[in-house]
């Protein structure tokens, strides 16, 4: 076993999930581990697994505790998950890992679509321009999905253009708005109230209920986000209505 599982750490939720502590920063390689250890669930699932959702520096790995009991009798749920991921770590070395899939994101940046840019702009000491240039420049990743269906938690930002989230948060932030928060990028699927500085709004729609997965972003992907004119940005609207 390599040297990033001997500090794994599991610990119950509630009596239907196993939170698997994989390591304590939060970089590419914690989130391509934890990326191909969903993907081995997916791929050998245990009888009564529901779904396993990665995070920054976690797995948590949802199950039914009466199919389990009823397959594995006197042996307690949260014991058998535990053990049955450790086996499949111990394959982690020859696992086939996670393929990246790179996703392209068009912005309209600023104006009444990115009301916050030039906020970013001069608490970072640049201009508007430098600011769409640095945020669509660097390839983010996607660590993980969280606060509304299909909201995508993404590192990789170019640090000069990190700033911090608003003291009083709006109270409805329109759908699909392009936001930062401290290092972080992220995109609202819907209309929410939020404290992220928004710089810009995407014509992609980012949940669709009845596809499968509902969420057209996914942890592990790589997101490439496009400067588009106000223009473009209609025009890809209409299209997609």
């Amino acid at each position: 076993m390599g040297e990033e599982f001997k500090h794994v750490k599991f610990k119950p939720l509630g009596d239907s999930a196993v939170m698997v502590q994989i390591g304590n920063t939060i970089d590419p390689s914690n989130c391509t581990i934890l990326q191909n250890l969903a993907s081995l669930l997916e791929k050998q699932p245990f009888e009564g697994f529901i779904e396993a959702v990665p995070a920054y520096t976690n797995i948590t790995i949802y199950y039914n505790p009466y199919t389990l009991f009823k397959v594995n009798g006197n042996v307690t749920s949260y014991s058998f998950v535990c053990r049955y991921v450790q086996q499949l770590i111990t394959q982690m070395t020859t696992v086939k890992q996670h393929t990246q899939r790179v996703v392209e994101i068009p912005v309209v940046y600023g104006g009444e679509y990115g009301p916050d840019l030039e906020y970013v702009a001069e608490i970072n000491g640049l201009t508007t321009d430098e600011v769409i240039q640095l945020h669509s420049a660097n390839d983010c990743l996607v660590y993980m999905l969280g606060f509304a269906p299909g909201f995508a938690f993404m590192g990789g930002m170019n640090e000069a253009i990190a700033t911090p989230r608003k003291e009083t948060p709006r109270l409805a932030i329109p759908a699909l708005s392009v936001g930062i928060a401290g290092k972080q990028t992220g995109i609202y699927p819907f209309e929410t109230p939020g404290g992220w500085q928004i710089i810009g709004r995407t014509p992609l729609d980012l949940f669709l209920p009845n596809e499968t997965p509902p969420s057209l972003l996914q942890a592990g992907d790589c997101i490439r986000f496009k400067p588009i004119s106000e223009k473009e940005y209609k025009q890809l609207k209409e299209t997609r209505s």
